[in-house]
């Protein structure tokens, strides 16, 4: 298995994440003049050369989306990635007992570069936060199969979200699950899922860190 990198380089990672979500949100509400765009923009070329000259990760596990990884909130993933400036991100947490009974809660708070209708998140951000959360609940490796999504009111921009995901029920590998996003009492959106777990179970993620 590849090596996994320790605390203070995962820590600085997210010290540089957390930079870059502030710019990515600004950029979406400020309107600089022309100069100052300018110069910022050769200030994060410069900086985006000085990248390039680093090594890259070479095994594609580090980039997986969360649930891959058995218990695992994976730092790069698009939507929960502390480490992934784009990413907002969510957060979850496991309650209960994890080799038993057990659901997922999570907080998200999406800022002015989700927005799609004025004011709100756009519809695709909040698809691909319950497939985030509803692949989580699995705790262990599994693919999404389906995803429905009903909106049941727009998903604002600047509050904090509160979800849940559990499992319905599981035929052989299959596991259906469902989660919800509230508002306080107001319930935004709800999703149902389905999930393929890999035919060889664990083995499969030794085959992934080889990749």
């Amino acid at each position: 298995m590849p090596s996994v990198p320790d605390d203070e380089a995962r820590q600085a990672t997210q010290r540089l994440a957390d930079a870059m979500r502030r710019i990515i949100a600004r950029l979406a509400l400020v309107r600089p003049p022309v100069d100052q765009l300018d110069r910022a923009a050769e200030t994060a070329n410069a900086f985006a050369d000085s990248l390039d000259e680093l090594p890259a990760r070479s095994q594609s596990w580090e980039v997986s989306e969360a649930g891959l990884m058995p218990r695992d909130f994976v730092g790069h993933s698009p939507v929960s990635g502390a480490n992934n400036p784009i990413a907002p991100p969510l957060r979850m947490r496991v309650v209960g007992d994890p080799d038993g009974e057990h659901h997922i809660e999570g907080d998200i708070v999406f800022g002015a570069a989700y927005e799609g209708p004025p004011g709100h998140c756009h519809g695709g951000w909040v698809a691909a936060m319950f497939d985030e959360l509803l692949g989580f609940v699995q705790l262990k490796p599994g693919f999404t199969a389906y995803l429905k999504v009903d909106y049941r009111a727009p998903t604002p921009l600047n509050q904090e979200l509160a979800l849940r995901g559990w499992i319905e029920s599981i035929e052989g590998r299959k596991r259906l699950i469902r989660g919800t996003c509230h508002l306080g009492d107001r319930l935004l959106s709800e999703a149902e899922g389905l999930f393929i777990a890999p035919k060889d179970g664990e083995d499969y993620m030794a085959r992934l860190g080889k990749l």
